[in-house]
């Protein structure tokens, strides 16, 4: 809806330049201001008044044609909004695969791969909303040679009766408990790396025990996820790809692209010049393959199978280095599409813990959310009205959680507080699910009521119009996100400082005992950012709540 008041301006400026006015459009902010020098213009019916400022020029738009234009397009496309615009044409279209969370199998869900979970879930949220086709995949550790230690461990001190009740538990004991004596009994490390070599050659026990560990860590987070309101289209894992790292190594090596050191090792040279300088390493002296050599061969068959335009990778930043050598191996191979290949790194989150002590588990951190959540709700008197308040709670304490992570700058570690995250004012999540459901409550208060755009002559009072002006900063900030996925910064500010307008709105507008045309023309409006609040909450992966 921007666009159109943008064209409004630039076929004014057009006019007046001999130009073309598709030259203007992007030189026009939401504000908006136009970046040139003093013209003569003239008034019409969407500008209605012009003034030169200092290398700039200002255009007020018409308050009346601003509140229709925006609700008509709100009422009538409200998941649209923000994303059909004619700046977001040319990025629209294509298959986009991301690859996210990614946790090691035979543990429970750490929360470490929580920021994963959440920032690749908004990429995929956000490339979907903007009318690409998304496939998610969950890469899964779920190879390599912590599994010959988890194995060699359970043979030597594992029970099936607990894996069977206890499943995840016992598997993460084992693995603590053989890692513990890996420290000071060399034996150990050999049976590890036998037990994995076992599995390399296809071994049936060391397979079957391998199979039962990972049917039973993806059952557990697959439950996880659901609570989390995340979900995948594709469960992969090195594992899968395992068979396929010998085609890589004998293309490589056709391609005199595999070296082979002095110790051993089969490494590509990454140099540049040749010497070695810089390289990554394919495969062990002892002929087990490493995780880079399994990731090769994973996005080789993903670009076969799936056909992707562009594939985003979402780790921590400690794997940058790693997804460097990556495109850099696929490019030397002569896969030139290993450029539309990206590494979102982020930084870490420091000090989540709960009042139980240190944290190491995702799921003990979503109780003490929802924990946390319900105690501060029942010192509310409008919990008392909710049928399911464990549920609200969960989800409010989620909402928190996904604000928090979104608020700082996506390279940086931050420091976590359990008081910052759940508070009820400022920039978080249970603020923004706090204003969504009062406009939810004043909605239902007049659900009996029929109201439409038809007159929006009420509509042109200060606070209005500031709803409005910040409504037609959308399409411009997402474009800002959508061109730079690891910016969701400008998309979180934009719903917190809309959410506020909104509250302000709401307190100073009021609808019952307002005169007919005054109500219903607030009660468009109030309907109208609702669902633009729900929209943006849902591509940053918050299930908006209608009561609390």
């Amino acid at each position: 809806m921007a666009c159109f008041f943008r064209r409004c301006v630039a076929l004014q400026l057009a006019e007046v330049c001999g130009l073309s006015e598709d030259v203007f459009i992007p030189l026009i902010s939401a504000v908006p201001n136009v970046f040139c020098s003093q013209l003569q213009m003239k008034r019409g019916a969407v500008v209605e008044e012009v003034s030169a400022g200092r290398g700039v020029i200002h255009f007020r738009l018409n308050r009346p044609i601003l509140a229709q234009k925006l609700l008509e397009q709100l009422c009538s496309e409200p998941d649209g909004f923000g994303v059909k615009s004619e700046l977001l044409r040319h990025l629209q279209g294509g298959r986009t695969l991301v690859e996210f969370s990614s946790p090691n199998i035979a543990k429970k869900f750490h929360a470490g791969h929580l920021r994963s979970t959440i920032i690749g879930n908004f990429i995929a949220n956000l490339k979907k909303a903007l009318g690409n086709e998304v496939i998610r995949v969950n890469y899964l550790g779920d190879w390599g040679m912590q599994f010959g230690l988890l194995g060699a461990g359970f043979e030597r001190s594992g029970s099936q009766e607990k894996l069977r009740t206890q499943p995840l538990e016992h598997l993460f004991e084992v693995y603590v408990q053989v890692n513990r004596e890996a420290e000071c009994d060399e034996s150990v490390h050999s049976a590890a790396a036998e037990f994995f070599r076992r599995l390399e050659r296809g071994e049936d026990q060391a397979l079957a025990l391998w199979r039962q560990f990972r049917e039973i860590t993806v059952d557990e987070y697959k439950r996880i996820y659901q609570r989390l309101g995340v979900h995948f289209d594709h469960y992969s894992g090195e594992a899968f790809h395992q068979h396929q790292t010998q085609n890589v190594l004998d293309e490589l090596m056709t391609r005199g692209l595999l070296k082979t050191t002095e110790k051993g090792t089969a490494v590509v040279d990454l140099s540049g010049a040749g010497d070695l300088s810089s390289y990554a390493t394919l495969v062990r002296s002892d002929g087990t393959s490493l995780y880079i050599t399994r990731d090769v061969a994973a996005a080789l068959d993903r670009k076969q199978r799936f056909g992707f335009d562009e594939m985003i990778y979402v780790t921590d930043k400690s794997q940058t280095v790693h997804f460097r050598q990556l495109f850099h191996i696929l490019l030397a191979m002569g896969h030139q599409w290993a450029e539309r290949c990206v590494h979102v790194a982020f930084g870490l989150v420091q000090g989540m813990s709960t009042r139980r002590g240190e944290v190491v588990f995702l799921e003990d951190v979503l109780e003490e959310a929802r924990s946390r959540m319900l105690n501060n709700m029942r010192q509310s008197s409008t919990s008392k009205e909710l049928e399911e308040p464990e549920q609200t709670a969960e989800r409010v304490g989620i909402s928190a959680l996904i604000v928090q992570d979104f608020r700082g700058p996506l390279m940086s570690d931050y420091k976590f507080d359990w008081d910052k995250v759940l508070q009820a004012h400022g920039d978080t999540g249970v603020f923004l699910q706090y204003t969504h459901a009062r406009l939810c409550s004043l909605l239902r208060r007049h659900a009996r009521e029929t109201y439409s755009c038809c007159d929006v002559s009420p509509l042109v009072d200060s606070r209005s119009v500031s709803v409005l002006q910040h409504l037609l900063r959308e399409a411009p900030k997402r474009r800002c996100v959508f061109k730079h996925v690891s910016r969701w910064v400008v998309l979180m500010r934009f719903l917190c400082v809309f959410s506020h307008l909104v509250a302000v709105a709401h307190r100073e507008l009021p609808v019952k005992g307002s005169s007919a045309a005054v109500a219903q023309a607030r009660l468009c409006l109030f309907s109208a950012v609702r669902s633009v609040l729900a929209n943006g909450m849902r591509i940053l992966g918050i299930t908006p709540v209608e009561k609390m």
